[in-house]
């Protein structure tokens, strides 16, 4: 087996054991911690209209967040935790963008 093959075989049992939850060598994940969507939105005084206009998320998506149906993950998870640290910041920052 070449040596391109092994380390595509490598890197895959690696994705399947990440995948189920087990560590894996050599890799470290950045989870951001879990927030409280309503409470974020209500510091930038903003409806869930316009937090969701303004930030380009999905009004729905932001109602299940809000009620607890759902929670946010991924990058609109980092950008909540952003928001949630220098709310006005970041709203000066869309403004003038």
């Amino acid at each position: 087996m070449s040596k391109e093959i092994g380390s595509i075989k490598q890197g895959l049992r690696q994705a399947i054991r990440h995948e189920k939850g087990k560590r894996v060598a050599g890799l470290r994940l950045h989870r951001p911690p879990q927030v409280d969507v309503k409470a974020v939105r209500e510091r930038t005084g903003l409806t869930q209209e316009q937090f969701a206009a303004k930030f380009a998320l999905s009004l729905g998506a932001l109602r299940h967040w809000e009620r607890g149906d759902r929670k946010p993950r991924g990058t609109a998870l980092v950008l909540l935790n952003v928001i949630a640290r220098k709310p006005q910041a970041v709203l000066r920052a869309v403004e003038n963008a």
